[in-house]
């Protein structure tokens, strides 16, 4: 027991030290006014390299991410079946059909799914 808790602080020490360590190299020690700017083929810039992104689009990106998972999380259930009570596979796959119908009623009462206002 006492080797486990030697291996996991060690782990933490190796891994903090290593965060660290990459944090330090990592910092960007010359701030140039040319290197900060955008490069388009050595001209002077257009227009503003920093265009304004659709929060609209994010959110759906993000919703589909979310509902992508919880399928992915639903889709070994099928293959459990065989090995597991019929009831409290149903009972899982049911409650979580819930949630995933919850979520998705939520995002739609909240008007997160519609493209135009």
């Amino acid at each position: 027991m006492l080797t486990l808790y030697l291996i996991a602080f060690l782990t933490l020490i190796v891994t903090s030290l290593i965060m660290i360590l990459s944090s330090i190299l990592s910092k960007k020690t010359v701030m140039d006014r040319e290197k900060m700017s955008p490069f388009e083929c050595g001209f002077d810039p257009q227009a503003s390299a920093r265009l304004p992104f659709s929060l609209r689009f994010f959110l759906i990106a993000v919703i589909f991410l979310i509902f992508d998972v919880e399928i992915t999380l639903l889709l070994p259930l099928a293959s459990v079946s065989p090995f597991t009570n019929i009831f409290s596979w149903s009972l899982s796959g049911l409650f979580f059909l819930i949630i995933l119908l919850a979520g998705l009623y939520y995002e739609w009462y909240k008007g997160a799914l519609e493209w135009s206002n």
